[in-house]
């Protein structure tokens, strides 16, 4: 038995399921879960001395790559004066200065704790302005885990085939409703269902949560135009595109600007963090300005923070946008080439540096032609490419992460072990 199983069984004992997050559990893969000892640059090392190329990025933020010497001087710097201070910092001015200066929506922001913290504060500040209740969001996206947004959501719970949660109150569900993502006809029956009530229009620009799906021509200005004909506001959920799809995320590679943002992973160098914000407007109605109420002892962690600025510091200085972009061209229309010429049904999406290859026969546009794939085909793909050395994510439903750290070697061996899976 490997040390990573004995790890697993000891956890299933005080954990539940034994991971602290349902993705990361191997359940819809088959096997156990490996459990990481250490990682430097593209590679991860689990604790039986095994070392993977890591196509999963700590899902998503480690563009840099892992333990960047650079980011990892300056968290060590940063605890060294002190691991919290429940007070305001200079970092969290000069982060916040740096992320109103790259995202184009942005010209507030307020520091969290998480992607899931920052878009529940985002959708309570839209309703506190609009005074309606109503929220549409799109099948298969994910903004986190608090209530509001477990109706039909993407990510894990899509994964593990169970896209709702008990314990979600009817009564807020209500409220809830669910368009078809890269289908503007549905959001438009939406608002006439809620005639009057809806608060805010939230999406993923590039879903990232039911696999990669990048947005249709004229999807998301669709969305603008809708919004701002119905008096809703309009949300981005850049969790994971914030930084990632270039330094002023989906909005600016699109060129559509939403009236609030939501940020995570990459803005905190691979610490713990969240951020939303917006028109300045919007934002003075949180308090203590206004009466939209919201607070964390975290927030504006000094290491996050410490982390976070060196790495936007460091895309800036670097600008590794263009090589990334060029990497997943290579890697992705590898594999498409590779299983066409096996006759292996594939659809690959990508963006960027991140993106997905579904089993499926038809092209992969929304929720429901995600969920035509064939994840029992997926499974054996993950167990093999493992086998060989690469570490995909552990769910047909997510996506593959490049980062800065990954050489020209390294995306050859993962065509070379995806296309022998093929043959």
């Amino acid at each position: 038995m490997s040390r990573s199983a004995d790890l697993f069984e000891a956890s299933q004992r005080v954990i539940p399921g034994g991971v602290n997050s349902p993705v990361r559990a191997f359940a819809s893969v088959g096997g156990d879960p490996i459990f990481i000892a250490s990682a430097e640059g593209s590679r991860i090392r689990d604790v039986d001395g095994n070392e993977y190329i890591d196509c999963v990025s700590s899902w998503g933020p480690m563009i840099l790559g892992h333990a960047h010497p650079e980011v990892i001087d300056a968290v060590r710097v940063a605890a060294l004066r002190g691991t919290s201070y429940g007070a305001p910092t200079e970092g969290e001015l000069h982060l916040a200065e740096l992320i109103v200066q790259l995202v184009p929506s942005i010209e507030k922001v307020r520091l969290v704790s998480s992607g899931t913290e920052a878009a529940m504060s985002a959708l309570r500040l839209a309703r506190g302005v609009t005074g309606r209740d109503a929220v549409i969001k799109f099948e298969g996206c994910y903004h986190g885990h608090a209530d509001s947004f477990l109706i039909k959501a993407g990510s894990g719970a899509t994964t593990l085939g169970n896209p709702s949660s008990p314990g979600v109150p009817d009564s807020l569900a209500a409220h809830t409703l669910n368009a078809t993502y890269n289908d503007l006809e549905s959001v438009e029956r939406a608002f006439e269902e809620a005639a009057g009530d809806v608060a805010c229009i939230i999406v993923e620009p590039v879903a990232g949560n039911m696999g990669v799906i990048p947005p249709e021509a004229g999807f998301l200005e669709g969305l603008r135009s809708l919004a701002d004909s119905n008096g809703a506001l309009l949300i981005f959920d850049e969790v994971i595109t914030g930084f990632r799809c270039s330094l002023g995320g989906a909005q600016a590679l699109y060129g559509v600007t939403p009236d609030l943002t939501t940020l995570g992973k990459i803005l905190g160098g691979g610490l713990p963090v969240g951020a939303f914000g917006g028109r300045a407007d919007l934002m003075d109605q949180m308090a203590p300005l206004g009466p939209v109420y919201q607070a964390g002892t975290l927030s504006g962690n000094p290491l996050a923070v410490a982390g976070g600025l060196k790495t936007l510091e460091i895309l800036l200085r670097d600008d590794p946008y263009k090589e990334l972009a060029a990497e997943s061209d290579r890697l992705f229309g590898a594999l498409m080439e590779g299983a066409t010429l096996h006759g292996e049904p594939l659809q690959a999406n990508w963006i960027a540096s991140m993106g997905c290859c579904f089993f499926a026969s038809e092209p992969i546009r929304d929720y429901r032609s995600a969920s035509t794939s064939d994840t029992v085909r997926f499974a054996a793909f993950h167990s093999g490419m493992l086998e060989k050395g690469v570490y995909l994510a552990p769910s047909q439903f997510e996506a593959t992460f490049l980062s800065a750290a990954h050489t020209t070697e390294d995306v050859d061996t993962i065509i070379a072990a995806a296309q022998s899976m093929f043959a």
